[in-house]
């Protein structure tokens, strides 16, 4: 796997891997505004537990990558049209947005902050297995058996549930809880493990089928 202060140097890898969003809820969860799609700079301070001082730097270093990644800043007849579709009550002349992609690049360039590195463990891990096992785009091998088949269609529709609801199920109530935050942290870890332990055994169904004699894969 890669080190993930790779992606603190790599601008073509934070590129490549800048719409797995997902995992930013993985980790912690994320408010977003009104709109449901963007977030403020305080927002974004938050999120990664550090000062608002800290993202305007990072803004101000990286700003053509971020607005790549869709960040912006509203001003005039934009803002004021903004306010009203979303709902927000500010009376600021300007106002600078993240979107969750924008969100993810902030995750990929901040040095100082655990959470952003946790997110850019997670982000690898996600690739890493992606780049492992890919899609097969083509017709599995006909001397696969319908169970195998109905087997990996089934660990992937429960892993693919695991990571994408139960896990940022947990990222939630762990932010909202007090007295029992061990407990649901300890619960997350073991569901996070069922899942791990899932893409690993259909990982190796899929290593089973590209080796076996009766027939070769089809790319």
């Amino acid at each position: 796997m890669i080190n993930e202060t790779v992606l603190l140097e790599s601008k073509s890898l934070r590129a490549s891997v800048r719409e797995r969003t997902e995992v930013l809820d993985r980790v912690k969860a994320l408010s977003l505004l009104p709109d449901g799609t963007h977030v403020t700079t305080a927002m974004v301070a938050a999120y990664f537990e550090v000062g608002i001082t800290a993202i305007r730097a990072l803004v101000l270093d990286h700003r053509a990558e971020l607005e790549a990644s869709g960040f912006s800043v509203l001003s005039g007849a934009e803002l004021r049209c903004f306010k009203q579709l979303s709902g927000i009550q500010s009376r600021t002349a300007t106002l600078a947005l993240f979107p969750r992609r924008a969100v993810l690049n902030v995750a990929m360039l901040l040095r100082d902050s655990e959470v952003a590195r946790q997110v850019r463990v997670y982000l690898l891990d996600m690739e890493a297995q992606v780049r492992a096992h890919p899609v097969e785009n083509s017709v599995r091998k006909s001397g696969a058996s319908l169970d195998s088949l109905i087997d990996d269609r089934i660990d992937e529709r429960i892993a693919h549930i695991l990571g994408k609801t139960v896990v940022p199920l947990f990222n939630a109530l762990i932010e909202a809880s007090g007295e029992h935050r061990g407990e649901l942290i300890a619960l997350r870890a073991d569901v996070q493990g069922v899942e791990n332990r899932l893409r690993q055994h259909r990982a190796r169904l899929r290593r089973l089928e590209i080796h076996s004699p009766r027939g070769a894969s089809v790319r």
